[in-house]
Protein backbone atom coordinates (compact mmCIF):
# COMPACT_ATOMS: atom_id res chain seq x y z
CA UNK A 1 0.00 0.00 0.00
CA UNK A 2 1.24 3.50 -0.76
CA UNK A 3 0.84 6.59 1.38
CA UNK A 4 -1.49 8.09 -1.25
CA UNK A 5 -4.22 5.49 -0.84
CA UNK A 6 -7.63 7.01 -0.08
CA UNK A 7 -9.17 6.02 3.25
CA UNK A 8 -12.86 6.92 3.61
CA UNK A 9 -15.02 6.99 6.74
CA UNK A 10 -18.57 6.38 5.55
CA UNK A 11 -21.76 6.98 7.54
CA UNK A 12 -25.29 8.33 7.32
CA UNK A 13 -26.52 11.42 9.14
CA UNK A 14 -26.47 9.72 12.56
CA UNK A 15 -23.76 11.29 14.73
CA UNK A 16 -22.99 8.05 16.56
CA UNK A 17 -22.31 6.19 13.30
CA UNK A 18 -20.10 8.98 11.98
CA UNK A 19 -18.13 9.09 15.23
CA UNK A 20 -17.38 5.37 15.14
CA UNK A 21 -16.46 5.30 11.45
CA UNK A 22 -14.18 8.32 11.71
CA UNK A 23 -12.53 7.12 14.92
CA UNK A 24 -11.62 3.75 13.41
CA UNK A 25 -10.57 5.27 10.08
CA UNK A 26 -8.21 7.70 11.82
CA UNK A 27 -6.75 4.93 13.96
CA UNK A 28 -6.22 2.69 10.91
CA UNK A 29 -4.81 5.54 8.82
CA UNK A 30 -2.00 6.44 11.21
CA UNK A 31 -0.45 9.59 9.72
CA UNK A 32 -2.49 9.33 6.50
CA UNK A 33 -5.45 11.70 5.97
CA UNK A 34 -8.99 10.35 5.83
CA UNK A 35 -12.04 11.53 3.90
CA UNK A 36 -15.39 11.55 5.76
CA UNK A 37 -18.31 10.61 3.49
CA UNK A 38 -21.89 11.31 4.61
CA UNK A 39 -24.44 9.40 2.56
CA UNK A 40 -27.75 10.75 1.27
CA UNK A 41 -29.60 7.54 0.42
CA UNK A 42 -32.39 7.49 -2.15
CA UNK A 43 -35.51 5.38 -2.30
CA UNK A 44 -35.96 2.53 -2.81
CA UNK A 45 -32.41 1.53 -1.93
CA UNK A 46 -32.41 3.20 1.49
CA UNK A 47 -35.25 0.94 2.58
CA UNK A 48 -33.43 -2.28 1.72
CA UNK A 49 -29.77 -1.47 2.49
CA UNK A 50 -27.41 -3.27 2.65
CA UNK A 51 -29.13 -5.61 0.18
CA UNK A 52 -28.25 -4.93 -3.43
CA UNK A 53 -31.14 -4.09 -5.72
CA UNK A 54 -30.93 -3.27 -9.41
CA UNK A 55 -29.27 0.09 -9.91
CA UNK A 56 -27.80 0.19 -6.40
CA UNK A 57 -24.83 2.16 -7.72
CA UNK A 58 -27.24 5.13 -7.97
CA UNK A 59 -28.41 4.79 -4.34
CA UNK A 60 -26.30 7.65 -2.95
CA UNK A 61 -26.09 10.17 -5.78
CA UNK A 62 -23.27 11.47 -7.98
CA UNK A 63 -20.77 12.07 -5.17
CA UNK A 64 -20.73 8.41 -4.21
CA UNK A 65 -20.81 7.38 -7.87
CA UNK A 66 -17.52 9.26 -8.30
CA UNK A 67 -16.00 7.18 -5.49
CA UNK A 68 -17.06 4.02 -7.30
CA UNK A 69 -15.11 5.20 -10.33
CA UNK A 70 -12.08 6.37 -8.31
CA UNK A 71 -8.95 4.23 -7.80
CA UNK A 72 -9.59 1.61 -5.10
CA UNK A 73 -8.93 2.59 -1.52
CA UNK A 74 -10.09 1.56 1.93
CA UNK A 75 -13.70 2.14 2.99
CA UNK A 76 -14.69 2.00 6.67
CA UNK A 77 -18.42 2.35 7.25
CA UNK A 78 -20.84 2.31 10.16
CA UNK A 79 -24.58 1.78 9.98
CA UNK A 80 -26.98 0.06 7.62
CA UNK A 81 -26.73 2.58 4.78
CA UNK A 82 -22.94 2.54 4.98
CA UNK A 83 -23.04 -1.24 4.76
CA UNK A 84 -24.50 -0.99 1.26
CA UNK A 85 -21.89 1.62 0.31
CA UNK A 86 -18.93 -0.40 1.59
CA UNK A 87 -20.32 -3.51 -0.08
CA UNK A 88 -20.61 -1.70 -3.43
CA UNK A 89 -17.11 -0.26 -3.16
CA UNK A 90 -15.69 -3.72 -2.53
CA UNK A 91 -17.07 -4.83 -5.91
CA UNK A 92 -14.87 -2.09 -7.45
CA UNK A 93 -11.69 -3.31 -5.78
CA UNK A 94 -11.85 -1.34 -2.52
CA UNK A 95 -10.99 -2.99 0.78
CA UNK A 96 -14.07 -2.64 2.96
CA UNK A 97 -14.62 -2.70 6.71
CA UNK A 98 -18.11 -2.56 8.18
CA UNK A 99 -18.82 -1.53 11.78
CA UNK A 100 -21.93 -3.07 13.42
CA UNK A 101 -23.77 -6.16 12.26
CA UNK A 102 -24.88 -5.63 8.63
CA UNK A 103 -27.51 -8.38 8.95
CA UNK A 104 -25.97 -10.15 5.99
CA UNK A 105 -23.22 -12.74 5.61
CA UNK A 106 -19.91 -11.08 6.63
CA UNK A 107 -18.28 -12.49 3.47
CA UNK A 108 -19.50 -9.39 1.60
CA UNK A 109 -16.84 -7.35 3.45
CA UNK A 110 -13.13 -7.78 4.14
CA UNK A 111 -13.81 -7.34 7.86
CA UNK A 112 -16.80 -6.70 10.08
CA UNK A 113 -16.36 -5.12 13.52
CA UNK A 114 -19.05 -5.75 16.13
CA UNK A 115 -19.43 -5.40 19.90
CA UNK A 116 -18.96 -8.57 21.92
CA UNK A 117 -22.57 -8.39 23.05
CA UNK A 118 -23.70 -8.93 19.43
CA UNK A 119 -24.05 -12.52 18.30
CA UNK A 120 -22.35 -12.23 14.91
CA UNK A 121 -19.19 -14.30 14.58
CA UNK A 122 -17.05 -15.42 11.66
CA UNK A 123 -13.55 -15.74 10.30
CA UNK A 124 -13.43 -12.06 9.31
CA UNK A 125 -15.43 -10.73 12.28
CA UNK A 126 -13.56 -8.70 14.92
CA UNK A 127 -15.20 -8.17 18.29
CA UNK A 128 -14.68 -5.42 20.83
CA UNK A 129 -16.09 -4.46 24.20
CA UNK A 130 -18.35 -1.45 23.68
CA UNK A 131 -18.19 1.16 20.93
CA UNK A 132 -15.44 2.77 18.87
CA UNK A 133 -14.40 6.34 19.65
CA UNK A 134 -11.38 8.67 19.56
CA UNK A 135 -10.88 9.04 23.31
CA UNK A 136 -7.26 8.40 24.36
CA UNK A 137 -4.60 10.32 26.31
CA UNK A 138 -3.82 12.67 23.41
CA UNK A 139 -7.53 13.41 22.86
CA UNK A 140 -8.01 14.12 26.57
CA UNK A 141 -4.96 16.38 26.65
CA UNK A 142 -6.34 18.44 23.76
CA UNK A 143 -9.68 18.67 25.52
CA UNK A 144 -8.04 19.91 28.74
CA UNK A 145 -6.33 22.60 26.70
CA UNK A 146 -9.48 23.57 24.77
CA UNK A 147 -11.64 23.71 27.91
CA UNK A 148 -9.02 24.92 30.38
CA UNK A 149 -11.56 26.95 32.40
CA UNK A 150 -13.18 23.72 33.62
CA UNK A 151 -9.97 22.88 35.44
CA UNK A 152 -10.54 25.86 37.73
CA UNK A 153 -13.77 24.40 39.11
CA UNK A 154 -13.59 22.91 42.62
CA UNK A 155 -12.87 19.23 43.06
CA UNK A 156 -14.18 16.65 43.11
CA UNK A 157 -15.53 17.44 39.64
CA UNK A 158 -18.39 15.09 38.82
CA UNK A 159 -19.19 14.79 35.11
CA UNK A 160 -22.82 13.81 34.52
CA UNK A 161 -23.62 12.40 31.07
CA UNK A 162 -27.33 12.20 30.28
CA UNK A 163 -28.80 10.22 27.41
CA UNK A 164 -32.47 9.38 27.00
CA UNK A 165 -34.94 6.62 26.44
CA UNK A 166 -33.81 3.94 24.00
CA UNK A 167 -35.14 0.62 22.74
CA UNK A 168 -33.39 -1.09 25.67
CA UNK A 169 -33.78 1.34 28.57
CA UNK A 170 -36.07 4.14 29.71
CA UNK A 171 -34.40 7.25 31.04
CA UNK A 172 -36.76 10.19 31.55
CA UNK A 173 -37.43 13.01 34.01
CA UNK A 174 -38.55 10.60 36.74
CA UNK A 175 -35.41 8.47 36.40
CA UNK A 176 -33.25 11.58 36.49
CA UNK A 177 -34.84 12.73 39.77
CA UNK A 178 -33.78 9.45 41.40
CA UNK A 179 -30.30 9.82 39.92
CA UNK A 180 -30.08 13.49 40.99
CA UNK A 181 -31.09 12.70 44.57
CA UNK A 182 -28.12 10.36 44.89
CA UNK A 183 -25.77 12.91 43.38
CA UNK A 184 -27.04 15.70 45.61
CA UNK A 185 -26.40 13.57 48.70
CA UNK A 186 -22.76 13.26 47.59
CA UNK A 187 -22.50 16.98 46.85
CA UNK A 188 -23.93 17.88 50.28
CA UNK A 189 -21.29 15.72 51.94
CA UNK A 190 -18.24 16.46 49.75
CA UNK A 191 -18.89 19.69 47.88
CA UNK A 192 -17.15 19.99 44.52
CA UNK A 193 -18.70 20.83 41.17
CA UNK A 194 -21.05 19.36 38.56
CA UNK A 195 -20.21 19.18 34.84
CA UNK A 196 -23.41 18.09 33.12
CA UNK A 197 -24.33 17.58 29.49
CA UNK A 198 -27.43 16.27 27.75
CA UNK A 199 -27.73 14.51 24.39
CA UNK A 200 -30.08 14.76 21.44
CA UNK A 201 -32.16 11.96 22.96
CA UNK A 202 -32.67 13.61 26.35
CA UNK A 203 -36.35 14.10 27.23
CA UNK A 204 -37.33 17.75 26.52
CA UNK A 205 -39.13 17.87 29.88
CA UNK A 206 -35.88 16.92 31.59
CA UNK A 207 -33.91 19.46 29.56
CA UNK A 208 -36.31 22.18 30.67
CA UNK A 209 -36.04 21.09 34.31
CA UNK A 210 -32.26 21.52 34.17
CA UNK A 211 -32.50 25.25 33.39
CA UNK A 212 -31.85 26.33 36.99
CA UNK A 213 -31.35 22.99 38.74
CA UNK A 214 -27.67 23.61 39.56
CA UNK A 215 -27.58 27.40 39.78
CA UNK A 216 -26.23 27.19 43.33
CA UNK A 217 -23.67 24.49 42.52
CA UNK A 218 -20.30 25.31 40.91
CA UNK A 219 -19.97 23.86 37.46
CA UNK A 220 -21.51 23.91 34.00
CA UNK A 221 -24.80 22.62 32.59
CA UNK A 222 -25.12 22.21 28.83
CA UNK A 223 -28.70 21.68 27.62
CA UNK A 224 -28.30 22.25 23.90
CA UNK A 225 -26.89 24.51 21.17
CA UNK A 226 -28.40 27.62 22.77
CA UNK A 227 -25.82 27.16 25.55
CA UNK A 228 -22.93 27.37 23.06
CA UNK A 229 -20.55 24.59 21.99
CA UNK A 230 -21.00 21.32 23.83
CA UNK A 231 -18.19 21.06 26.43
CA UNK A 232 -18.47 17.25 26.42
CA UNK A 233 -14.76 16.65 25.60
CA UNK A 234 -13.76 18.95 28.46
CA UNK A 235 -16.12 17.17 30.83
CA UNK A 236 -14.42 13.85 30.16
CA UNK A 237 -10.98 15.42 30.37
CA UNK A 238 -11.42 17.32 33.65
CA UNK A 239 -13.70 14.92 35.53
CA UNK A 240 -12.56 13.32 38.77
CA UNK A 241 -15.40 10.83 38.33
CA UNK A 242 -18.16 10.26 35.78
CA UNK A 243 -21.83 9.42 36.27
CA UNK A 244 -23.75 8.12 33.22
CA UNK A 245 -27.32 7.30 32.45
CA UNK A 246 -27.43 3.62 31.39
CA UNK A 247 -28.98 3.87 27.93
CA UNK A 248 -26.02 4.43 25.58
CA UNK A 249 -23.26 1.90 24.88
CA UNK A 250 -21.24 4.57 23.08
CA UNK A 251 -21.51 7.08 25.92
CA UNK A 252 -20.48 4.55 28.56
CA UNK A 253 -17.65 3.33 26.32
CA UNK A 254 -16.24 6.85 26.01
CA UNK A 255 -16.55 7.48 29.74
CA UNK A 256 -14.66 4.24 30.38
CA UNK A 257 -11.82 5.36 28.08
CA UNK A 258 -10.81 7.92 30.72
CA UNK A 259 -8.75 7.07 33.77
CA UNK A 260 -11.41 7.96 36.37
CA UNK A 261 -14.15 5.89 38.04
CA UNK A 262 -17.41 5.53 36.12
CA UNK A 263 -20.75 5.03 37.84
CA UNK A 264 -23.79 3.96 35.81
CA UNK A 265 -27.25 4.79 37.07
CA UNK A 266 -29.46 1.72 37.62
CA UNK A 267 -27.90 -0.68 35.07
CA UNK A 268 -30.61 -3.16 36.02
CA UNK A 269 -33.16 -1.18 34.03
CA UNK A 270 -31.34 -2.02 30.77
CA UNK A 271 -32.51 -4.96 28.67
CA UNK A 272 -31.12 -6.96 25.78
CA UNK A 273 -27.59 -6.84 24.40
CA UNK A 274 -26.62 -3.50 26.02
CA UNK A 275 -27.33 -5.14 29.38
CA UNK A 276 -24.72 -7.79 28.56
CA UNK A 277 -22.23 -5.00 27.85
CA UNK A 278 -22.89 -3.35 31.22
CA UNK A 279 -22.76 -6.68 33.03
CA UNK A 280 -19.32 -7.35 31.54
CA UNK A 281 -18.03 -3.95 32.68
CA UNK A 282 -19.46 -4.54 36.16
CA UNK A 283 -17.80 -7.96 36.36
CA UNK A 284 -14.47 -6.47 35.26
CA UNK A 285 -14.73 -3.70 37.83
CA UNK A 286 -14.54 -0.90 35.25
CA UNK A 287 -17.91 0.54 36.27
CA UNK A 288 -20.03 0.45 39.38
CA UNK A 289 -23.73 0.95 39.85
CA UNK A 290 -24.34 4.50 41.04
CA UNK A 291 -25.21 4.94 44.70
CA UNK A 292 -25.28 7.88 47.13
CA UNK A 293 -21.60 7.50 48.10
CA UNK A 294 -19.61 7.35 44.84
CA UNK A 295 -16.71 5.78 46.68
CA UNK A 296 -13.52 6.10 44.65
CA UNK A 297 -12.09 2.98 42.99
CA UNK A 298 -9.03 2.39 40.83
CA UNK A 299 -9.73 1.98 37.14
CA UNK A 300 -7.91 1.21 33.90
CA UNK A 301 -9.04 2.92 30.68
CA UNK A 302 -11.01 0.82 28.21
CA UNK A 303 -9.65 1.64 24.73
CA UNK A 304 -10.53 -0.93 22.10
CA UNK A 305 -10.14 1.28 19.02
CA UNK A 306 -6.33 1.07 18.98
CA UNK A 307 -6.40 -2.73 19.33
CA UNK A 308 -8.93 -3.21 16.53
CA UNK A 309 -7.07 -0.75 14.29
CA UNK A 310 -3.78 -2.60 14.77
CA UNK A 311 -5.40 -5.84 13.62
CA UNK A 312 -7.00 -4.15 10.62
CA UNK A 313 -3.77 -2.43 9.57
CA UNK A 314 -2.13 -5.82 9.29
CA UNK A 315 -5.07 -7.25 7.34
CA UNK A 316 -5.29 -4.25 5.01
CA UNK A 317 -1.58 -3.96 4.31
CA UNK A 318 -1.03 -0.81 6.40
CA UNK A 319 1.04 -2.33 9.19
CA UNK A 320 3.94 -0.04 8.31
CA UNK A 321 1.99 2.94 9.70
CA UNK A 322 1.14 1.33 13.02
CA UNK A 323 1.33 3.64 16.00
CA UNK A 324 1.84 2.53 19.61
CA UNK A 325 -1.43 1.95 21.39
CA UNK A 326 -2.13 4.59 24.06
Amino acid sequence: MTDSIQICAISDDRAGNARQAEALALAVAGDRPIMPVVLSPRAPWRWFAPRRLAGAERAFGPGFAALLDAPPGIAIGCGRQAALATRLLRTRGWRSVQILDPRLDPRHWDAVVVPEHDTLRGGNVLTLLGGLHPVDDAWLARARHDFAALGELPSPRTAVLLGGTSAHARFNRMAFEVMAAKLEAVLAREGGSVLLTTSRRTDPELVAALAHRYDDTPGVVWRGPDDGPNPYPGLLAWADRIVCSPDSVNMVSEACATRVPVYVFDPGRVRGRPRAFLDTLLARGRIRAMDATLVHFESEPLRECARVAETLRAQLGLADSAQPAP
